[in-house]
């Protein structure tokens, strides 16, 4: 090892979320909100550079390496176990807080890992703690956390071929930047996203994050997209395919999160299309773009944890989900809707909140590039973004035509949640420097023009405008809307049991073909050494010892017929 006083920051969440089911009262609470301050001291003590490796079977694992873009990680990382845990210190089961604080953990070791090796750890502890974590929002989250975990393992497994296909043929463990140019990269790239949520497998987000509990949801949104965005930052900035496959994430979410009724499944596939905009960010790979990529990831899990902090709360003091039940309850939960106004407006990249500063750079840098295209789509979602996240939630949970519904606002410890991260959507938004000082390039960009201004409240205007006047076909009903998960949760359930009902007849004719093979084997020995079988008769004494002389004299005659020849 090196530097034995350095630890890995993530390692501090860990052990508290391993040590929360031994706690009760005051240290419950002083764990939650304390070991996440803790990992936050530790990120920023750790010294730049490698200050932890371990050998390991002839390889040397570098557990913690640290630079800019893994302490911006790591910061917003541990800022969303603080609120998180903040949260839900309401939350009595405590397996689900355990495990929240292993997966925020192992998040933050991702962020410091400076191989393959180490990083596949962390990479799978997460895919375990986020599937108790959503197993903990009841009974009806067991399918739902069965299938998240078949589809995280399948990129698990997809992951460890590529990161062993890249040792065999370079001899190398170093986690760095790369180009999808061999079949072990392209394995490394498509487990990376699949847990960024890209298709085809899209699904398994808005099908797991909303089955989660009120509090575990908020967890659930923060680290696995936001850590698979990190790690395509570090390990493939500047891959092409990366632009089109954001595009698509993009619209996507936009497309099926205006046909959603359920509000936390809007905003989970919201994650996707915001996710789908730092995606084609790292595909354009300047500087600017990266950048842009790594703000948008910080702004976004602040923005996104409030949105669905305030459709907790909701779900909580209601027990209803489903758009078609809600409405009115801003005059009993005016916090409540006024912390999701704020958030929607965040994220709809609204002057003087944090998706302004942020989004605005991955634009900037698809026109710097000259790809006009690329520029024109993006300004387009962001017109989307507004009208399903921006306006659609707040409006149908708060504002529609009365429910008659008269909930209490949530706890004191959720609204200080939901007050503290509004408050950083508009500071970041309006003091952009600190988290721009964070970022892994030198910026070199004013998001505050006038032109940039107008232009983006134009775009809002006008996509608000189309939302009042499209809001007939917009009210949402009670439908399902079928998404390609369509195919392994029914095609695969109705694959499965024709083959369990094709493979019990072929198995039955099996055995039965071999019941008769070996039965007529059995016959036949019974036949000829049985108790009437040629085998088991008994033999005179004179022919035995006829066919004994016989048979030694043949031996003798060829014995000197040999010995004669020599």
């Amino acid at each position: 090892m090196t530097d034995g006083s350095s630890i890995p920051p993530g390692l501090i969440m860990i052990l508290a979320g391993l040590a929360l089911p031994f706690l009760r009262g005051n240290l419950r609470t002083l764990a939650l909100l304390a070991a996440p301050v803790l990992a936050l001291i530790a990120v920023w003590s750790v010294p730049s550079g490698i200050s932890l490796t371990y050998d390991y079977l002839g390889y040397e694992l570098i557990l913690v390496k640290a630079d800019a873009l893994s302490r911006l990680f790591a910061t917003i990382f541990c800022i969303m176990g603080f609120g998180g845990a903040l949260f839900a210190l309401n939350q009595r089961r405590t397996t689900e807080l355990a495990s929240a604080f292993v997966y925020a953990g192992s998040a933050v070791g991702v962020t410091f890992c400076g191989d393959l090796i180490s990083l596949f750890v962390f990479w799978e502890i997460m895919a375990v703690a986020s599937t108790i974590v959503v197993w903990c929002g009841g009974d009806d989250a067991r399918k739902a956390g069965i299938r998240y975990a078949s589809i995280h393992f399948l990129g698990g497994v997809l992951l460890m071929a590529g990161i062993a296909g890249e040792i065999s043929a370079t001899g190398s463990i170093a986690f760095q930047a790369m180009m999808p140019d061999s079949p072990a990269r392209w394995l490394i790239l498509v487990g990376f996203l699949i847990n960024a949520g890209a298709p085809p497998l899209s699904g398994w987000l808005p099908d797991a994050y909303p089955e989660g509990s009120w509090s575990g949801t908020v967890f659930l949104s923060a680290f696995t997209t936001k850590t698979a965005v990190f790690v395509l930052m570090r390990g493939f900035p500047g891959a092409e395919i990366l632009i089109f496959v954001g595009l698509y994430m993009v619209f996507y979410g936009i497309v099926y999160a205006i046909l959603e009724n359920d509000m936390r499944r809007i905003l989970a596939y919201s994650i996707v299309n915001q996710v789908g905009f730092m995606v084609c960010g790292i595909g354009i790979g300047t500087e600017m773009a990266l950048n842009g990529a790594a703000a948008h990831a910080f702004a976004h899990i602040i923005y996104k944890a409030l949105l669905l902090m305030s459709a907790g709360s909701v779900l909580l003091m209601t027990g209803k989900r489903k758009c078609t039940d809600l409405g009115g309850l801003f005059r009993t939960m005016p916090l409540t809707a006024t912390c999701g106004i704020v958030g929607a407006l965040a994220i709809s990249a609204f002057p003087f909140t944090s998706g302004f500063v942020s989004k605005s750079m991955i634009s900037q840098a698809a026109a710097d590039q000259h790809l006009a295209i690329v520029w024109l789509l993006l300004a387009a979602a962001s017109a989307g973004v507004f009208l399903h996240a921006g306006i659609k939630f707040p409006w149908f949970v708060f504002f529609q035509k009365d429910s008659g519904m008269r909930p209490d606002e949530p706890p004191w410890n959720m609204k200080a949640a939901m007050v503290l991260f509004s408050i950083l959507c508009i500071a970041i938004g309006v003091i952009p420097g600190p988290l721009y000082n964070l970022l892994p390039y030198a910026v070199d960009y004013v998001p505050y023009t006038g032109s940039h201004v107008v232009s983006q409240l134009q775009l809002l205007l006008f996509s608000g405008l189309a939302f009042f006047l499209l809001l007939g076909i917009l009210k949402r009903t009670l439908t399902i809307t079928l998404d390609f998960d369509w195919f392994y949760r029914r095609l695969g359930r109705a694959l499965a049991a024709e083959f369990d009902t094709k493979g019990a007849t072929a198995w039955t004719a099996l055995a039965q073909r071999a019941y008769r093979t070996v039965y007529a084997f059995v016959s036949t020995l019974h036949r000829h050494h049985g108790p009437h079988g040629i085998l088991a008769r008994t033999w005179p004494t004179g022919s035995m010892a006829f066919w004994a002389t016989f048979l030694l004299g043949t031996y003798l005659i060829v014995y000197f017929l040999l010995a004669a020849s020599v």
